[in-house]
């Protein structure tokens, strides 16, 4: 019973993390490129999941000019909290 909690909770950060870094990437190609106005209500909703994470990283980060390094390292953040996450869940198995 407690395996199968393990595993659920394991697979649900795993998604969870998965559709994170898709949205981020989704928000780097977005900037990118230019979309009609019909997707407006979708930029707002990646920039409102997104931007409060990746501002975190802005703040901490320098700013080489026009680069904006946060979303790599936010996502090679998210990648090392994942294994970690999943690893202290692989040890209770």
């Amino acid at each position: 019973m407690i395996l199968d909690a393990i595993s659920n909770i394991e697979q649900f950060v795993d998604v969870f993390l998965y559709v994170y870094i898709l949205a981020i990437f989704l928000l780097i190609l977005t900037s990118w490129i230019r979309l009609p106005y019909s997707f407006s209500s979708v930029l707002r909703f990646l920039h409102d999941v997104c931007d409060p994470y990746l501002n975190l990283w802005r703040r901490v980060l320098p700013f080489p000019g026009p680069l904006d390094f946060s979303p790599m390292v936010g996502i090679l953040f998210l990648a090392v909290v994942r294994g970690v996450f999943n690893g202290i869940l692989d040890r209770l198995h």
